[in-house]
C-alpha cells in the first residue's frame, strides 16, 4: 500500500483523480473507500488527529465508548454526517457502516478540538482567492468551513430534489457526492465546493483509518479492511515475517500500548 504515517493517522501519500474511480452510473463507494489508502484528497487542512490530544488512558480490549451526544454537530449538522458516513462507508461483508465505525464521533470530536477552532492556522488575513499550491486560503475556521458547507449542500439538495441530503434516496445522494467531489454543484451562498469536498473527504478518511483513541476507526475496522498492522513501532520484526503473505497478527493502537 502507498501508504505513510502522519502524526498518529494512516494518510494515503498522493492525491489520486476520483472521478477515475467513479462508475459511469454511479459512485463506486468500496472502490473508493479502499481506493482512498493508495490515492486520497490533497490535504488542504493539517490532520484533525494532530491537533487533537489523546484521551485518557483506558482498558486496551475495550473500544472507545461512543459518546451521548455530540460536542459540535447541531441535529441538523448530525443528520447529514451521518447520512454521508453511512452511504460513503455502507455495511458488508468487509465492515460495518460508518456510524457504527464511529467516523461520525470522530469528525465530531475534531470539528470541536483545537482543529476545528483553526489552533494552528493564521487566521489574520488578508483574505484573497490563492492558487492550489498555496493552501487553505479562507477566513474560516475548518469548523466554520464545515457549518457552512453543509448548510449549502442542504440547500442545494432543497432546491433540486426538495428534501435535505439525509432524506434522499441512495441515487441522489451518489449524485449530490459525485456533483460535490467534481464541483459540478455550485453553491448560491457558501464556501468554494472543492475546499469544503476536500476537507470533508479528508476528514472521513480519516475517520475511517486514525488510530481508534480519536473515536473513528472502531474495533480497528479500517485497518483490518486494508491489512494496516497499525502501530508502525511494533511491526519491525514482523516485515520480513509477513513479506508476501497475509497479516494475520494482532493490529494494534495506541491504547493496546498504553
Amino acid at each position: 500500500m502507498a501508504c505513510c504515517m502522519r502524526g498518529n493517522i494512516l494518510v494515503p501519500l498522493q492525491f489520486a483523480n476520483r472521478e477515475g474511480n467513479m462508475k459511469a452510473d454511479g459512485f463506486d463507494r468500496r472502490s473508493f473507500l479502499k481506493g482512498s489508502v493508495a490515492g486520497g484528497v490533497a490535504a488542504a487542512l493539517p490532520g484533525p488527529a494532530q491537533a487533537q490530544t489523546a484521551p485518557p488512558k483506558q482498558d486496551a480490549a475495550a473500544a472507545p465508548p461512543l459518546p451521548a451526544g455530540y460536542a459540535f454537530l447541531n441535529p441538523e449538522e448530525a443528520l447529514f454526517i451521518e447520512a454521508l458516513v453511512d452511504h460513503m462507508v455502507p455495511a458488508d461483508e468487509l465492515t460495518p457502516k460508518g456510524t457504527d465505525i464511529g467516523i461520525n464521533v470522530y469528525i465530531d470530536r475534531a470539528l470541536a478540538g483545537g482543529w476545528g477552532k483553526g489552533d494552528r492556522l493564521y487566521m489574520q488575513g488578508p483574505w484573497k482567492r490563492g492558487t492550489p499550491n498555496q493552501g487553505y486560503q479562507l477566513p474560516l475556521t475548518p469548523a466554520q468551513l464545515y457549518r457552512a458547507g453543509i448548510e449549502a449542500t442542504n440547500a442545494y439538495c432543497r432546491k433540486t430534489y426538495g428534501k435535505t441530503f439525509e432524506r434522499l434516496n441512495e441515487k441522489q445522494r451518489e449524485e449530490v457526492l459525485v456533483g460535490l467531489s467534481t464541483a459540478k454543484i455550485t453553491f448560491e451562498n457558501g464556501p468554494p465546493v472543492r475546499t469544503f469536498w476536500g476537507v470533508l473527504y479528508q476528514t472521513v478518511m480519516e475517520g475511517m483509518f486514525s488510530d481508534p483513541i480519536y473515536g473513528g476507526n472502531r474495533n480497528k475496522a479500517g485497518w483490518k479492511l486494508i491489512g494496516f498492522p497499525g502501530v508502525v513501532a511494533v511491526h519491525r520484526e514482523n516485515v520480513e515475517k509477513y513479506r508476501g503473505k497475509k497479516y494475520t497478527a494482532e493490529i494494534l493502537g495506541i491504547a493496546d500500548l498504553s
